[in-house]
């Protein structure tokens, strides 16, 4: 399988930082390994190769707990589970300053439940937070699904990452593209909560 390098940069150097909102669609490749040595968590690389974001968690899969950081390990915002929900709902939570979260949850995943049909091939969740409600479609115990928003446009996609050539890689890695106009830490989220789900993290 080919594997995932990540770039290095000097120490006079760092990547750019990286806009939440742009007007061009974007590409992302995510490696579902931690950059923490028997780590669980994920890598964000960039078009370019560079690392954008990561998941270093640190305790064992499906954690109640989860940070998410920018290349340099500053923490953006953290998810957590709500362990005394009838409901499966996962809130994220942004961390404005170093150790310090708002205190009102930034988004909420829900896990749809299907309590009167056999047909798991397409499990929904959909999130609700800042006026605005999304829908994951697709097969997310897969690591392949779709991002929509009501009305049923494309807000984003994930599925596993192919070479030039169409050759697919292994399951850990996979491709994100993030439609124009679209809050990409958002994205970034959901997509954590789903690796959550699909006990990839």
């Amino acid at each position: 399988m080919a594997k995932v390098h990540p770039q290095t940069f000097p120490s006079s150097s760092s990547p750019p930082p990286l806009m939440e909102i742009t007007s061009r669609r974007e590409v992302y490749t995510i490696w579902m390994k931690s950059l923490v040595f028997n780590g669980n968590g994920c890598t964000v690389y960039d078009s370019n190769g560079r690392i954008a974001y990561r998941v270093d968690n640190y305790a064992c899969k499906c954690s109640d707990e989860v940070y998410f950081m920018d290349h340099g390990g500053k923490v953006l915002f953290k998810i957590l589970r709500k362990k005394f929900s009838v409901l499966r709902l996962w809130e994220g939570y942004r961390c404005t300053d170093p150790g310090l979260e708002e205190k009102n949850p930034w988004f909420r995943v829900q896990k749809a439940r299907r309590l009167l049909s056999r047909d798991r091939s397409g499990e929904t969740i959909v999130w609700v937070g800042c006026g605005k409600e999304y829908k994951i479609e697709g097969w997310a115990h897969k690591s392949e699904y779709r991002i929509m928003d009501m009305a049923g446009g494309l807000v984003a996609e994930v599925k596993r990452k192919q070479t030039a050539s169409g050759v697919a890689l292994g399951d850990d890695v996979l491709s994100l593209v993030v439609e124009p106009s679209v809050n990409h830490l958002l994205i970034m989220g959901l997509m954590v909560v789903c690796g959550l789900i699909n006990h990839s993290l």
